[in-house]
């Protein structure tokens, strides 16, 4: 196979981003072949846009055409695991847009269908082609920091407009997006919360529902993950702050790391802190330091990056930078999260799905569901996919 040809389901802001960068051979090797949407005016854009290329109404007749090796499915999140799995009984690669799913257990099936169709399985978290959070990944796993002991992120410059939630009539609401800020906005940094510092044991989490805005979902979330080794984990985010921050803290018991504006800032003891706790006997010492800046020289790869990773996977082999399994960490992260709040209880995970799915119902059961505010596209969408520092 020299070349990879993809089919996109769903060309909204991001479908479409996708499919004019592939159209235009921004990826190497990865040729657009076709698209679908359920909307009609955005196919009539689409062959405008990209002539050639085949549009399809109905993503059951994209899968079964035998036009594509892949498809890039940027739905809403609610189909993400629906196509995903007759995508892969169609024998398909597939790459999905975040977050994997709505639901952790609908999740846990298109990792298995995934898994049974032995085809390639990505999900764009872009973030992870970002120089800083590469490199945060690799202080941590290589000892570095010594033993972990704490994070947090305060991640708020995630803005958002009244005008931007009146942008589509699925928004912000339990039925048309199943979620928030953690579901729209946050998933990328709950993604790297778990790939850079671990998955917790244990969530504690208070969601405020239209704290900053007139929407049915959490515009606001705080969550405290636990570890069993002591270390704890602090997660802010919000759409509703502005200028907002975007910093994270890492501590462990060598030192600290702090990444915020476009550099991380690694400052290290010459000894364990765990060590010269019990042995130094000054109370208040004060230890030396040493302190290395590591600047964001480079730009991300961002969305791209992932296409020609997931595309070299395929042709190459090339191991996945953000393999599609990975989904099922993220989407648990804000289950327990939105469980937690809902019951006001701590959340041991693995989790309980089928109570998390029970709390959800309730919610969708009285949801405004589709809006009359109209179509109205928001402005400055571009903005929203990059790291914002």
């Amino acid at each position: 196979m020299k070349e990879l040809k993809v089919g996109i389901i769903g060309i909204g802001n991001m479908g479409h981003t996708h499919a004019k960068n592939i159209f235009e051979g921004k990826i190497n090797r990865l040729k657009l072949i076709a698209v679908c949407d359920v909307d009609k005016s955005k196919l009539e854009k689409a062959k405008e846009e990209f002539p050639s290329i085949l549009t399809f109404e109905n993503a059951d007749e994209l899968l079964k055409s035998n036009v594509v090796d892949a498809v890039i499915i940027a739905t809403p999140h609610y189909y993400h695991t629906e196509i995903a799995i007759k995508a892969f009984e169609a024998g398909l690669n597939v790459l999905t847009e975040k977050p994997a799913g709505v639901r952790a257990s609908d999740v846990l099936k298109m990792n298995s269908a995934a898994e049974k169709s032995g085809k390639v399985f990505g999900i764009m978290w872009n973030q992870r082609t970002n120089p800083l959070f590469k490199k945060a990944k690799e202080l941590v796993e290589n000892g570095t920091l010594g033993s972990m002991k704490r994070m947090v992120w305060i991640i708020t410059n995630w803005y958002r407009t009244q005008s931007y939630y009146d942008s589509a009539t699925w928004r912000a609401t339990w039925s048309g997006e199943g979620g928030g800020v953690l579901l729209n906005q946050a998933p990328h940094n709950l993604d790297l919360w778990q790939w850079i510092f671990g998955m917790p044991d244990a969530i504690y989490a208070s969601c405020d529902v239209g704290k900053w805005h007139n929407i049915e979902v959490e515009d606001d979330a705080t969550i405290i993950g636990y570890y069993k080794n002591g270390a704890t984990a602090t997660f802010i985010t919000s759409t509703g702050e502005y200028p907002g921050t975007n910093r994270l803290e890492i501590s462990g018991s060598k030192g600290k790391m702090v990444l915020e504006k476009g550099k991380l800032t690694l400052t290290l003891t010459n000894d364990d802190e765990r060590e010269f706790c019990y042995t130094c006997p000054e109370g208040f010492p004060c230890f030396e330091t040493n302190e290395t800046v590591f600047e964001q020289n480079e730009k991300e790869s961002s969305h791209n990056g992932i296409l020609q990773n997931f595309t070299d996977a395929i042709l190459d082999g090339t191991p996945l930078l953000a393999p599609g399994y990975d989904g099922i960490k993220e989407i648990t992260l804000s289950n327990a999260a939105y469980l937690s709040s809902w019951t006001g209880e701590k959340v041991e995970l693995p989790m309980d799905n089928s109570k998390f799915n029970t709390e959800l119902e309730k919610r969708i059961a009285t949801s405004m569901g589709e809006r009359s505010v109209g179509e109205k596209k928001a402005k400055g969408q571009s903005s929203r996919w990059q790291v914002n520092w």
